[in-house]
C-alpha cells in the first residue's frame, strides 16, 4: 500500500509534460471517399478556364481526423499517390466514374531527427525518378531533400543543400521538377531574394540528393501576391508551375503559369505566361499539388489542395485538360 500511495503522490505533483505535441499519425484501417464536385457550384455546366477544360474532379473524405494536408502527389496511370506535409503516404486507384478502390495508408519510413514533431515530416513536394520509380521529398522547415524507394519503405539518401539552408523554416522547397534533361529545379516558397522581387529557386545539375552543390541559383516571378506551391513537366519539355493565392479574411485562387526551361541560367529572373486562374466563383481551395499527365495526344493534369486538417477547408481532387493556346 505505502508504493502505490508514493506511485500516486508522484503522478499527482509531478510536472506534466510541456513539450510539443506528438505528430499524429494516419490510420492505416481508414476509409477514403471521395464526392463529385462541379467546376462552378452555380453552373454546373461550365467547364472552362482560361485555357484549361474542366474533366471532373471529387473531394476526398475520411473519418480519421489526421486524413488530409496534401501537399505532394505524383500519378501512374489511374493510381494516386498523396503526401501530407506530415509525412502521411496515401495511395489510391481512382476510376472514371470518381470511385475510389485498393487504397493503402502509411507513412515515410524515415526523415529528420526522430519524425515526432510535424517539422520533422513537413513534406511539400516530390519527383519520381523516371528509370527506377525511386520519390525525391523536399522537406520544408529543415530545407532537406530525401530519396525513398518506390515504394517509400526506406529512405535511400538525403541532402541539405547550402543553397537551402538560409531559406526561410516555412518558405522552403514548396515545388520540384525533374527536367528532361535529368536536371532538378526547385523553387522557394516564400523565401526572396535580397534586394529584388520574386522567390529564390534552383537549378541542380542532377538529384540534388547525389550532388547538392552543383548547380546555380535563379529567381522566379510569380504573379502579383502568389507564391509558386508545385511544379510539373509538360510533354513539350516545359514547366508548369501551380502559384497559390491566399486572400483574407480566409479565401484562396490559383493561377497556372507555364515556364520555357532555356529562360533559366545562373542569376535570370524567369516569369511565366499565365494560362489559368481558379477563383470566384469556381470550386477551388488551398491547391498545393500538380501532376501532368497524357490520355491518348491530350494533356491532362491533376490539383490537389491541402486542407490544412480545418474545418473550413477541403481536399479536393480536380481534372483538367490543357487546351492549345488561341491564336
Amino acid at each position: 500500500m505505502r508504493a502505490w500511495f508514493s506511485i500516486l503522490i508522484l503522478l499527482i505533483i509531478a510536472p506534466q509534460w510541456a513539450g510539443p505535441e506528438r505528430l499524429g499519425l494516419l490510420d492505416p484501417t481508414a476509409t477514403i471517399s471521395a464526392t463529385r464536385v462541379p467546376l462552378d457550384p452555380a453552373d454546373p455546366r461550365r467547364v472552362r478556364v482560361g485555357r484549361l477544360t474542366y474533366l471532373g474532379g471529387v473531394e476526398l473524405t475520411s473519418k480519421d481526423p489526421v486524413f488530409g494536408g496534401f501537399s505532394a502527389m505524383s500519378l501512374q496511370g489511374d493510381r494516386f499517390t498523396l503526401l501530407s506535409d506530415g509525412g502521411g503516404v496515401v495511395r489510391f486507384r481512382l476510376d472514371a466514374r470518381g470511385r475510389i478502390s485498393e487504397q493503402q495508408i502509411g507513412e515515410l519510413p524515415a526523415g529528420p531527427a526522430t519524425g515526432w514533431e510535424k517539422r520533422d515530416r513537413d513534406s511539400e513536394s516530390m519527383i519520381v525518378d523516371p528509370v527506377t520509380g525511386e520519390r525525391i521529398v523536399g522537406l520544408e522547415r529543415v530545407n532537406e531533400i530525401w530519396r525513398y524507394d518506390a515504394g517509400f519503405t526506406r529512405a535511400i539518401r538525403h541532402s541539405a543543400p547550402k543553397a537551402m539552408r538560409r531559406w526561410d523554416e516555412n518558405g522552403g522547397p514548396e515545388a520540384m521538377v525533374r527536367l528532361a534533361d535529368g536536371r532538378t529545379i526547385v523553387f522557394a516558397e516564400s523565401t526572396r531574394p535580397k534586394h529584388k522581387p520574386g522567390r529564390q529557386a534552383l537549378s541542380f545539375a542532377g538529384d540534388p540528393t547525389r550532388a547538392p552543390a552543383r548547380g546555380f541559383r535563379f529567381t522566379y516571378l510569380p504573379p502579383a501576391h502568389h507564391d509558386p506551391s508545385d511544379a510539373a513537366l509538360l510533354p513539350d519539355g516545359r514547366i508548369l508551375v501551380l502559384n497559390r493565392r491566399f486572400d483574407a479574411p480566409f479565401d484562396f485562387s490559383a493561377t497556372l503559369t507555364i515556364i520555357d526551361p532555356r529562360a533559366i541560367r545562373p542569376g535570370a529572373i524567369v516569369r511565366g505566361q499565365e494560362i489559368a486562374t481558379i477563383d470566384t466563383p469556381l470550386t477551388r481551395d488551398n491547391f498545393e499539388g500538380l501532376v501532368v499527365a497524357r490520355e491518348g495526344r491530350a494533356t491532362v493534369l491533376w490539383l490537389v489542395s491541402d486542407d490544412n486538417q480545418f474545418f473550413l477547408e477541403r481536399t479536393l481532387l480536380l481534372k483538367f485538360r490543357l487546351e492549345p493556346p488561341t491564336r
